[in-house]
């Protein structure tokens, strides 16, 4: 079941204009959430905003967002004064921007969401600019308010919509030449080489969500499922040590993995 919309506004090319609706393209809602109890009574801990300086309850109306202009003195801004600032980009996606896919560095991506016509009256209007950024090979870039800030945003042509990805600001990605210029170049031996190759060849597979299914979530589940029917028990969950011992011989090491594994073996 498609989850409920997020976000609902229009999609702005020069002049033309369509209502749009996205949706979050990940999900963690299925993860496991514990709660914090009282572990003599059982009943769930709350917590409350509190004053820090005579420990007192704050109540909601009471509570305001501040910045610390210097130590100890904080200046106070109004939900008010923060819609102000936002303007337009609080429901309007103005691209005004395009830029070849390939030239947007991978670590500038941050969360990817659907981005859909929100009415049958829009869908052309959405649809030729869709189609217009497939046919030039470009993406759209723009700016739009989401999880109350105003975040840089990429809109990229995906099958019959387009998926809009909030991006990092320039001052939140560190230089990878900082810390790959360091690694000594070296240029590995041509047995080795192929080994390693012989054995990627081998695990080759298609891609598959299954390929990254998370470990840990299946095994608190499986403890969660034990607790139910054993209530009260405690369940100890036996762990292997996963370090493997030390590799003398790299050469050895690869000879050793292309012959442990069946599957690799001609």
């Amino acid at each position: 079941m498609p989850a409920r919309t997020y976000w609902k506004g229009y999609l702005k090319l020069s002049l033309v204009t369509c209502p749009v609706a996205m949706t979050p393209a990940t999900s963690e809602s299925e993860k496991v959430r514990f709660h914090t109890l009282n572990r003599d009574t059982g009943n769930r801990i709350i917590s409350r905003y509190v004053d820090a300086e005579s420990g007192k309850p704050v109540d909601p109306e009471d509570q305001a967002k501040g910045y610390e202009a210097e130590s100890g003195r904080f200046v106070v801004i109004e939900e008010e004064e923060l819609e102000a600032v936002r303007l337009d980009t609080v429901r309007t996606i103005d691209v005004d921007a395009f830029v070849p896919r390939d030239s947007i560095p991978w670590v500038y991506l941050d969360s990817p969401h659907y981005l859909v016509p929100d009415d049958e009256v829009g869908v052309e209007a959405f649809s030729v600019i869709r189609d217009a950024m497939a046919a030039a090979k470009m993406v759209g870039i723009s700016r739009v308010v989401l999880y109350r800030r105003e975040r840089a945003v990429m809109l990229e042509p995906r099958d019959r919509g387009i998926v809009l990805w909030t991006l990092r600001y320039g001052d939140e990605v560190r230089d990878e030449k900082a810390y790959f210029s360091e690694i000594d170049e070296v240029k590995p031996e041509p047995e080795l080489l192929d080994l390693a190759q012989k054995f990627i060849k081998a695990k080759s597979a298609d891609w598959s969500p299954e390929l990254v299914k998370d470990p840990v979530q299946e095994h608190l589940l499986k403890l969660i499922a034990s607790k139910k029917r054993r209530k009260g028990a405690r369940v100890s969950a036996s762990r292997e040590d996963g370090r493997p011992a030390n590799v003398v011989n790299l050469f050895d090491a690869l000879k050793k993995s292309l012959q442990a594994d069946k599957s690799l073996r001609s």
